[in-house]
């Protein structure tokens, strides 16, 4: 590998990142990130806007709504004026990418990537064929839709770079996990039924640089000693995340039946910690001490660990557990010491990260799948209903407002500047407070 992508921490990055995007939009221009990839600028909800409405309605505080077409649960990514996101087909035979001009909401491109003749059915409605969410640099955009194709465009024009259609999985149930960039890499999980890997590609040619397979022994039997009779127990959404432990770089990639830990420049596994769930899709969170991963389906739970250790940390490292609360789907946010999260069926839930223990749980109603975002001191739960709940973080449950819109969201919301960046099932706001008075945008 090059000796200059060696230099540069991914730590390093995220900060020039969270930084960037306290300019404001008035700053903000083509050549800089703003929300680059899933869950933002530093991984993990959190986000610098500031002067964010709390409530708002379908003619209230929208700056504009513009109707995607087709259907994908990816999430937004920003950079400079863009909005990235990708949608497909309800079949899965075409998988599109869209580009939204952040100032009017005006479609810039709108691209067919990949014609897919045989997609694999989803077998529920929970998934879509646009799932995994893109990752986005200067110049750039990278799009992935599992082992159906990922690609890499120019944001100037959507000219295609390179793509890559070879890299074989099983999703079972459709992809879900999204690339990240780390240095001179585009780094995704490919966690199906039949294969379980991690994978690097060169960012500037799509060529692989190193790939790793899953090491555990997926076994026979579930949890419950049940023979294993299909994909679901070996399959995971989850996208990685790198931190740094003691100046060490890791990458921690949850998957079925195990969390890992992989040195990001090389894919040589680190540590691993084994677990009875499958499917996991929370993103993990790690305050400079414990990493907090939730295992997913089955036998769920939401596991503190200590990251420095090495080969399997199972019975080592794992500071806490808890088997209620936890998030199956949407990722869990930190603030200040405390975890919040939102379990599938509604139960909002406040945890001391430290200790794992429960501080509040309150029932907001609702099914969710979006991840929370946390934004000018409030937090901003999206259930797929058309709902926001506006809640304060804090030691005691205080809900602020609920907005209501047309359509529901099984995408996460991003903040930059002084806007919410909302993508329901069916359409792309832009919500924000008018400035100077100013009307709202008409809907496109």
């Amino acid at each position: 590998m090059p000796a200059k992508l060696a230099t540069r921490g991914a730590l390093g990055v995220a900060t020039v990142l969270a930084a960037l995007s306290l300019l404001g939009e008035s700053a903000v221009t083509g050549a800089q990130v703003a929300w680059p990839e899933y869950r933002g600028p530093t991984s993990d909800g959190h986000a610098t806007a500031t002067d964010l409405p709390v409530t708002w309605s379908e003619t209230d505080h929208i700056r504009f709504k513009t109707f995607i077409h087709d259907k994908g649960w990816s999430s937004p990514v920003i950079v400079g004026n863009q909005i990235w996101m990708t949608t497909a087909r309800a079949d899965g035979h075409a998988m599109y990418v869209v580009c939204v001009d952040r100032r009017d909401g005006s479609i810039r491109f709108d691209k067919k990537i990949f014609d897919v003749p045989h997609p694999r059915p989803l077998g529920n409605e929970l998934n879509s064929y646009a799932s995994p969410s893109p990752t986005v640099e200067p110049g750039r955009v990278y799009v992935h839709f599992g082992s159906y194709g990922t690609a890499c465009l120019d944001t100037e024009t959507c000219r295609l770079i390179w793509q890559r259609r070879d890299l074989p999985c099983n999703h079972y149930r459709g992809p879900g996990s999204s690339p990240i960039l780390f240095e001179g890499l585009l780094i995704f999980h490919m966690d199906g039924s039949d294969y379980q890997y991690v994978v690097a590609l060169d960012k500037r040619t799509g060529r692989t640089v190193w790939k790793t397979d899953r090491s555990t022994d997926y076994g026979d039997l579930d949890a419950s000693g049940r023979p294993i009779r299909d994909g679901d127990f070996r399959k995971a959404f989850n996208t990685p995340r790198v931190i740094q432990v003691d100046g060490q770089l890791q990458l921690i990639s949850p998957s079925a039946k195990a969390i890992y830990a992989y040195d990001p420049r090389t894919g040589r596994e680190q540590w691993q910690v084994r677990h009875h769930g499958h499917s996991t899709a929370a993103r993990p969170l790690y305050d400079g001490k414990f990493c907090y991963v939730s295992t997913g389906l089955g036998q769920s739970e939401l596991l503190a660990i200590d990251p420095r250790g090495a080969g399997d940390i199972t019975a080592t490292h794992v500071h806490w557990r808890r088997h209620r609360q936890v998030p199956k789907r949407s990722s869990p946010v930190l603030v200040n010491g405390l975890i919040h999260g939102c379990t599938n069926n509604g139960i909002a839930f406040c945890l001391e990260a430290r200790s794992g223990k429960l501080v509040w749980q309150h029932r907001l109603r609702g099914e969710f799948s979006a991840s929370p975002l946390y934004a000018d001191g409030h937090l901003y739960y999206c259930d797929q209903e058309g709902t926001t709940i506006v809640v304060q973080p804090a030691r005691t449950y205080r809900e602020l407002a609920r907005n209501r819109l047309d359509d529901g969201c099984m995408a996460s919301p991003a903040a930059v500047g002084r806007a919410i960046y909302l993508r329901t099932k069916s359409h792309l706001y832009r919500i924000e407070r008018p400035a100077g008075g100013a009307a709202p945008a008409a809907s496109k």
